[in-house]
């Protein structure tokens, strides 16, 4: 009798046991970033047999496929890196949540004037709030940009804090701002994050528009006609049949080199970002993102 009952409690004991590891399994909670990374292998735009690497002379490089979420081309992409006005981007962002309204009048002050660059308004010119956002993104104007942040009655402290909280927000945990323009060279990220900052801006129809823009012509309330035309020469200077550029934006300081990140759109509506970082020259940003879209649209296939 012993014996049976012994037998008993050690099947019920090896049964509990097999219960348990199947409950803790069934129970076992599921890794999303997992499942999400399985899914983009299976539907990832895939690399063509035969296909030749390409070389490009920026320092640093990434391609994203907005669709799938995925890089298709790196190089020093997680190296962090000075972005110029590629900053302005996030300075729009920030804006949008900020905006006072397209129509109202704003008057440059003394204090909205910065150096570096090409220079539209001028102290006293009273122009709409969203010809001060056509000039930051078009003609990537310091001062009209600094003008901007102060039509939303911020500081720009405060701005420049909620920059780094959208940063944040975004994911972009090696992105770093320090003024709103891009002139500091502590204003810092990567290739891959600045494909991501550029994706969440132009998702954005008001900043899509404007990066859009071949140039943009206003009067100020005194008459006074301004015309300032994009720093992205590949708007009007990119020619092929089956790609098309969406737009971008273009950075440079002495130390951040000649950098630029675009959003472009094939035939069949694959969407991706290209980023440069620190190319040696103006013409060469632009030739090394052509050089290197045409190939990912050559060398993938969706």
């Amino acid at each position: 009798m012993g014996q049976i009952i012994l037998t008993i409690i050690s099947s019920f004991f090896l049964l509990n046991v097999n219960l348990n590891q199947v409950f803790s399994f069934v129970s076992a909670p599921i890794n999303p970033e997992a499942v999400i990374e399985k899914q983009a292998t299976i539907h990832s735009p895939q690399r063509k047999v035969g296909i030749q690497d390409i070389e490009i002379s920026a320092y640093s490089a990434a391609v994203l496929d907005i669709k799938d979420k995925l890089f298709i081309f790196e190089k020093n992409s997680n190296d962090r890196l000075r972005i110029a006005s590629i900053t302005k981007l996030m300075t729009a962002l920030v804006f949008l949540d900020n905006n006072p309204g397209w129509d109202q009048i704003y008057e440059i002050k003394r204090e909205d004037r910065r150096e570096g660059g090409k220079i539209y308004l001028y102290l006293g010119d009273k122009v709409t709030v969203k010809n001060l956002f056509y000039a930051m993104l078009v003609g990537s104007d310091n001062s009209a940009t600094i003008a901007l942040i102060h039509s939303a009655g911020l500081s720009e402290a405060d701005f420049v804090a909620k920059m780094n909280e959208k940063a944040k927000s975004l994911g972009l945990l090696q992105t770093r701002f320090v003024d709103p323009v891009g002139l500091s060279n502590s204003n810092v990220s990567t290739a891959r994050e600045v494909a991501l900052l550029a994706q969440a801006a132009l998702a954005q129809s008001e900043i899509n528009q404007a990066v859009a823009t071949e140039k943009t012509e206003f009067s100020t309330v005194a008459g006074v006609s301004k015309a300032i035309e994009s720093t992205d020469a590949l708007l009007n200077n990119f020619s092929d049949n089956n790609i098309r550029i969406v737009g971008g934006k273009t950075g440079y300081t002495d130390l951040a080199g000649y950098c630029f990140v675009a959003k472009f759109i094939d035939a069949n509506q694959h969407e991706i970002i290209s980023v440069v970082l620190n190319t040696p020259s103006e013409t060469d940003r632009f030739k090394q993102t052509a050089k290197l879209v045409r190939w990912i649209y050559d060398s993938y296939e969706w």
